[in-house]
């Protein structure tokens, strides 16, 4: 779907391009999802569904990201070779898996038996987890690999080890990436959106609003449609994929690697979609986190017991 409206805002014999641009609109955002995650009205497994989508929907979009974006490069013979762009490809995500299992693992290891010893304080520990993802992110990138993976893989593989330490870590690194979230979000506007304002037209301003209306429900309704989860909750899903920092990455990532002709269409489309998002999905969070709380509080015992596990769970366990 995202490919073929997206012939009407590119050029319409681009279909690589376009398909590239479905691909970077595909990660939803927990920053601006952060709300819905952390209100306890709603069923604490909707609200894990929605962060865990979040947490891992980039790392699953990526390859395929890459991949297009060598198909397009290759279709407009601008940048290298397909044999270039797949070596290109697959240093980016194995050297970003690698790099960042090993500053996971040495990093959380570390962590691990220091701190019973004494060896560092609860406050450095709590900025060294900040420095594992800092280094993980920063090896990768200095060696070829995709950072962005890197730091993903490293939060994977330090929680592993470490599991023990997380729950003293986890609070302080949630409330400083949410700051450090705010200030991108801040940067986005004023660099690359804000001077932008004026070349938004309707056709991406039509673009954005059928990713978010159109695009992600009907998505989200085909791949729960055998899943007997209550049609509210799976339109609730459908509605709350906020995007964000993921495809803005996605997006600099097509203009500064690839020099393709539509790159610069393919940012500009992808920020429309996030600046409608932050004030879309920002306004409805609350209210429609309330009206889902009230339905799943208003369901009877019979009913409940025929709700799916992941909703009868939180219904009486999490209370």
């Amino acid at each position: 779907m995202g490919t073929v409206i997206g012939l009407l805002v590119l050029d319409p014999d681009q279909w690589w391009a376009a398909s590239l641009l479905a691909a970077v609109l595909i990660p939803t955002d927990a920053a601006l999802g952060a709300a819905v995650v952390s209100d306890r009205r709603l069923p604490v497994r909707v609200r894990q569904t929605l962060n865990v989508e979040s947490g891992l929907n980039d790392g699953i979009a990526l390859p395929v990201v890459m991949l297009l974006l060598a198909l397009t490069a290759t279709e407009e013979g601008d940048v290298g070779s397909a044999s270039w762009w797949a070596s290109f490809a697959a240093r980016q995500i194995g050297l970003g898996v690698a790099l960042g299992m090993a500053a996971g693992l040495a990093g959380g290891l570390l962590i691990e038996k220091l701190g019973p010893r004494g060896g560092i304080t609860t406050t450095y520990e709590r900025l060294a987890t900040l420095a594992v993802a800092v280094i993980a992110f920063t090896g990768a990138e200095l060696s070829g690999g995709n950072g962005f993976i890197a730091a993903f893989v490293a939060g994977l593989a330090f929680g592993a080890v470490a599991r023990e330490r997380c729950p003293r870590v986890h609070e302080f690194a949630e409330r400083e990436g949410e700051l450090l979230a705010m200030a991108t979000f801040t940067l986005f506007g004023a660099v690359i959106i804000g001077p932008r304002l004026g070349d938004i037209g309707w056709a991406e301003i039509g673009y954005a609003c059928l990713s978010l209306v159109v695009m992600r429900p009907l998505a989200v309704l085909v791949a729960m449609a055998r899943s007997r989860v209550a049609l509210p909750t799976v339109l609730f899903f459908g509605w709350f994929g906020p995007r964000g920092l993921a495809s803005i990455l996605f997006a600099l990532l097509v203009v500064e690697e690839s020099g393709i002709a539509e790159a610069d269409a393919i940012l500009l489309v992808t920020a429309t979609t996030v600046t409608l998002s932050v004030y879309a999905h920002g306004l409805t969070a609350a209210p429609l986190a309330r009206r889902l709380g009230a339905y799943t509080s208003r369901l009877t015992p019979a009913a409940a017991e025929r709700m799916p596990m992941a909703e009868h769970h939180v219904r009486h366990g999490d209370r």
